[in-house]
């Protein structure tokens, strides 16, 4: 099976680029699929080789208005039985028409008769707008919404929340519309060194893009009130500016020069996360609105680290769905944010149980499962595809001398695999 996946792929730094290369890892695994990886070019501060030993082809560029032309014309080119894109609704612009533009690929790639799957890891519908700093709200709405339908038009989606699964049923009228687990990166994930948490201070981990529905004001005035109570505490701020605030972090870090136990580590290299997660003695996402679900609160979970989180509808589902353990605080409230810090430092009994809770989620949505998930749907695709002429020669009448005929004619490679 020949799959192109369109994904933003490392080095690239755009979005969903870590997780388009977890899948592409997975992918190359399987002895029965070819790769093509359909990314996104380079910016010139990306100046980095290229990863070995995978088929990338920078084909789209993030921004373009070409882009449904150029993936056209390398579907044209591969001929893949499968396009698979790994998507946000930002995926290949911040521009809208750009963005909108780019949405727009999957149904022409359909049209051509390719089969064509998504993985969609947000809806437009579960975004706080105010959060993202829109100017027209009802506007990027209604395009939202449109961009929502086109998206549908593939052949299939798969989305990341139980709940976005019913909304695309419900409200959109969707079909062959599945949900998947999220994943975490690994396929063999190690049980946590708690030797390595809280010795000699608790680390406290923040982790993501910054600025828009994340942002580190609340959370910086939370970790003062908890550093009256417990001096031994550092707290590290990993992660860069999200596309739309450029320059939020370096302004954050210039405010709090002055403070020893605030950390600001900025983008954090792919070998980097290990240690990054396995010495911090909780993870901190303080949210304002969610984008779907947390690709941070899996990483935690890989590491088995305890999890405290804004008090947000999508991460409460995706707690129970997943059966991870995440404590949650008020919404907007530091107070409620240093409440809840403050009473899982106190607890180690609680950190440990946490923490194990996390691991063991983590070993049932390993990225190899969550591919093998994806690998035999496509399987049963190709299959029924494959027998689609079979059914047709068995409703010619019976009394046709030459039916066998049409039948080796119509169907000539399904006994390979029958």
């Amino acid at each position: 099976m020949k799959i192109c996946l369109v994904s933003a792929f490392p080095p690239s730094r755009r979005g969903l680029n870590e997780y388009g290369f977890h899948i592409a890892r997975e992918l190359q695994q399987d002895s029965l699929s070819s790769l093509i990886i359909l990314a996104d070019k380079l910016d010139g501060q990306d100046g980095q080789p290229e990863l070995e030993n995978f088929d990338v082809q920078r084909v789209w560029r993030f921004n373009s208005l070409s882009t449904p032309t150029r993936l056209l014309q390398a579907v044209r080119r591969f001929k893949p039985d499968v396009l698979w894109f790994n998507l946000l609704f930002s995926t290949f612009g911040d521009s809208p028409v750009a963005a909108f533009s780019g949405l727009a690929t999957p149904a022409l790639t359909r049209l051509t008769g390719c089969y064509t799957h998504i993985t969609l890891h947000h809806l437009m519908d579960n975004i706080n707008l105010d959060d993202a700093n829109v100017r027209f709200p009802r506007l990027y709405r209604l395009a939202g919404n449109v961009a929502t339908r086109l998206l549908l038009m593939a052949n299939s989606v798969s989305v990341l929340l139980p709940a976005y699964r019913r909304t695309l049923i419900e409200k959109y009228r969707g079909d062959n519309v599945h949900f998947r687990a999220h994943g975490i990166f690994s396929a063999r994930p190690e049980y946590p060194d708690f030797i390595r948490r809280g010795n000699p201070e608790h680390r406290i981990l923040a982790f993501g893009k910054w600025g828009t529905y994340k942002r580190l004001e609340q959370l910086i005035e939370a970790f003062f009130l908890l550093a009256r109570e417990v001096p031994q505490t550092r707290l590290i701020i990993a992660g860069s500016d999200h596309p739309m605030t450029p320059g939020y972090v370096e302004s954050m870090a210039q405010r709090f020069r002055g403070h020893n136990n605030i950390e600001f580590t900025g983008y954090v290299a792919e070998e980097k996360i290990p240690d990054l997660f396995g010495t911090a003695t909780v993870l901190v996402m303080p949210y304002h609105s969610a984008t779907g679900a947390s690709g941070v609160a899996h990483l935690a979970c890989q590491y088995g680290v305890p999890i405290i989180s804004s008090d947000i509808p999508d991460f409460r589902s995706m707690a129970e769905d997943e059966n991870l353990a995440i404590n949650f605080y008020e919404i907007g409230s530091a107070p409620s944010m240093a409440h809840e810090i403050l009473r899982l430092l106190r607890d180690q009994k609680m950190q440990r149980e946490m923490a194990e809770q996390n691991f063991s989620a983590a070993l049932r949505m390993t990225m190899p499962q969550v591919v093998r998930q994806y690998l035999r749907s496509f399987d049963i695709y190709q299959r029924s595809r494959a027998l689609e002429p079979m059914s047709r020669f068995r409703r010619l009448p019976a009394w046709i001398p030459s039916r066998s005929i049409f039948f080796r004619a119509a169907a000539p490679g399904w006994q390979s695999w029958m």
